[in-house]
């Protein structure tokens, strides 16, 4: 599968001594480039065309490429209201259903169905044969078509649902929001506790799952071995190809935990169901820890990033989270870790080290319910709804955002003008300055065009940290949610996300105190110095880029 912007080549073309040479330059000159890169899988090209006469009868699903060697386990799902003479006809071959109701399955290979695909249906062995270049599936009731399903290119190992014109991996259905109940809670922040995350996976006995995007703390390596040691299930679950791929330093820390029986896997081999596995969580025995920051020095470690953190002490929390990590760590996509990285090249990456203070200690929250979100699937939809429902107050705290293109933003911008005060503060990094720069403009314009109380902001760390990379929401006094889902488009429809909205003034009182703080450090005023700078700095990029001394990706998300 594609991944738009994403090469899935290991090296950096070009020697890296160049490369940091570049981006000296740019942190000295506090420009950034064009902003970040798309984080996604391409667009599947399809035209589907649905007639349907009957609001009952439907094809559901189509599964015209399959993994598999000569497409064993291609498949057509239906869905027929009563017993009639039903038929399926792919142009070239026609399957009779008569007498058949509810759900039904065709394939030419009942043997090769597997997982979900056949779940509640009954299984009609057919001679269809579809067709990777596209195809126009036709079920009729005596004769007469009542649903007419057409799509165009197919991509390997994803089926094709109609309903919502959307191709979707195998293996991939959307989760429903779960509630887990109250929950005592250490609602805590990055730099300023990151003893937090390491003291969890410490004084786990019995079980740590750790699933994540990149990995690269030493610290939190010493932490599992040790946990393996003793005799702790430590597993863990990060992304096959990150922008630009794994360094050195997580192949090398990787290999350790491999080499000491700690069961490593990597998510995105083959036909992948995401773009990218992007979620921060562990589970420790009954303990769920969500994050926004990545299990690397400059996010868990405290070494650079503002970023939000939670501890749920509830064990059913900690269970659904655990059938998380299974059912992705299980899936075709993944594989593990030792076989994956055979004859791999990975570059050396340097690891943040800065130090920051303790502004604002860890606290001990009790939160009134606890709902586990993900993506793709309900994150998006459930937070568009709490905003949507919000009365008085909506604070965002992003590294970066969409604008009215994107659903959240949309919710957010309507939030503004039916009243609500809203305040968006993003990152100031060097990476994502001139675009965030940008859409402050565009934000705090929009505000006095429509007379709504909406304030953008990018922020200013002044020594509490090096930059924003936390994925907050505050709502009125009743909502926080923390975790790794950022406000772009990718994020929430491609990408393996998750986070826990915590309900209750508690949660909210303490991240919006912090919050605060990092707002009154924000700039709303355009430091339009800065465009001029970058456009020189732009120069460099582009003849390095050219002259392929630099991989442009790498820049933009050096950080994640």
């Amino acid at each position: 599968m594609a991944r738009q912007n994403c090469s899935r080549e290991r090296s950096f073309p070009g020697a890296f001594a160049v490369r940091l040479l570049l981006v000296s330059l740019l942190l000295v000159s506090l420009v950034a480039g064009s902003g970040h890169a798309a984080v996604g899988r391409s667009a599947d090209a399809v035209e589907p065309t649905l007639e349907t006469e009957s609001d009952d009868a439907a094809v559901l699903e189509l599964y015209p490429d399959p993994i598999r060697n000569g497409d064993a386990g291609e498949y057509v799902l239906v869905r027929l209201p009563e017993a009639g003479n039903w038929s399926l006809s792919d142009g070239d071959s026609t399957v009779p259903l008569r007498n058949r109701s509810g759900r039904v399955l065709i394939t030419p290979d009942p043997e090769a169905i597997s997982g979900n695909a056949g779940k509640g249906a009954t299984v009609v062995e057919g001679s269809l044969a579809l067709a990777n270049t596209g195809e126009t599936v036709v079920l009729r009731r005596n004769g007469e078509p009542v649903h007419r399903v057409r799509y165009t290119e197919t991509t390997e190992g994803e089926r094709y649902l109609p309903a919502v014109d959307e191709w979707r991996p195998r293996g991939l259905d959307p989760r429903p929001p779960i509630a887990t109940g109250p929950a005592n809670a250490t609602a805590f922040l990055l730099p300023d506790s990151p003893d937090v995350p390491i003291e969890t996976l410490r004084r786990a006995d019995d079980r740590i799952l750790l699933a994540g995007y990149s990995f690269t703390s030493k610290r939190v390596t010493e932490a599992l071995l040790a946990a393996e040691s003793r005799g702790v299930d430590v597993r863990v679950l990060v992304e096959a190809e990150p922008v630009n791929g794994a360094s050195a330093r997580q192949a090398r820390l990787l290999d350790r935990l491999a080499d000491a029986g700690v069961e490593v896997r990597v998510v995105g081999v083959g036909a992948s169901r995401f773009a990218f596995h992007h979620p921060k969580y562990a589970v420790a025995d009954g303990r769920a820890l969500v994050l926004s920051e990545n299990w690397k020095p400059s996010g868990v470690g405290g070494a650079s990033s503002r970023g939000w953190g939670v501890r749920v002490e509830n064990g059913s929390t900690a269970d659904e989270l655990a059938a998380l990590f299974r059912n992705d760590s299980d899936a075709p996509d993944t594989r593990a870790w030792t076989a994956f990285r055979e004859n791999r090249r990975f570059e050396p990456i340097p690891a943040a080290n800065g130090s920051y203070p303790t502004q604002f200690p860890a606290e001990q929250v009790t939160a009134r319910n606890v709902t586990l979100l993900t993506a793709p699937g309900n994150a998006e939809s459930e937070l568009i709804a709490a905003i949507d429902a919000a009365e008085t107050r909506v604070d965002v705290l992003q590294p970066s955002l969409g604008r009215e293109d994107n659903a959240l933003v949309r919710a957010t911008l309507r939030a503004a003008q039916r009243g609500v005060e809203v305040r968006i503060l993003l990152s100031g990094a060097w990476y994502s300055a001139e675009e965030n720069e940008a859409l402050v403009a565009w934000l705090n314009d929009w505000a006095d065009r429509n007379d709504a109380p909406l304030t953008a902001r990018i922020s200013e760390p002044d020594g509490r940290y090096e930059k924003i990379h936390a994925k907050g929401l505050l709502i009125d006094d009743d909502l926080a949610v923390v975790g790794s889902l950022n406000w772009n488009e990718n994020s929430a429809t491609r990408n393996r996300e998750l986070a826990l909205a915590l309900h209750g003034p508690e949660p909210v009182a303490f991240y919006r105190e912090s919050f605060a703080a990092d707002w009154r450090g924000g700039s709303g005023a355009g430091r339009t110095w800065l465009f001029a700078a970058g456009a020189v700095a732009a120069v460099l990029v582009a003849v390095l880029v050219a002259t392929r001394s630099l991989d442009f990706a790498a820049v933009e998300k050096w950080e994640e």
